[in-house]
């Protein structure tokens, strides 16, 4: 029992350094928690509102919602804004 217990162990650390070491995991968590829009905005104007009124995500979640509705070349931002808090899609003023 001991000895299947090691093999188990042993098996299970190969994998997590194995996938440590293809960056496999950092992947994922940058797929699940990334910032939307790292560099944001450098000179910013409103552009339109996204998601449901009020909005209970977060700012990167409304990020989230501007890039899926209006698509990455549209969008510099995405902020929860006001007393309602609506979701509010910035981009650059031209």
């Amino acid at each position: 029992m001991a000895k299947n217990l090691s093999s188990i162990t042993f098996t299970v650390l190969i994998l997590v350094l194995l996938m440590a070491s293809t960056e496999i995991l950092k992947i994922e968590a940058m797929n699940i928690k990334a910032r939307c829009l790292p560099q944001g905005c450098k000179n910013a104007t409103f552009s339109e509102e996204c998601g449901p009124e009020p909005f209970t995500g977060s700012n990167n979640d409304c990020c989230h919602c501007c890039v899926a509705k209006y698509g990455r070349e549209a969008v510099c931002k995405g902020v929860v804004e006001g007393p309602d808090k609506h979701c509010h899609c910035y981009k650059e003023r031209v």
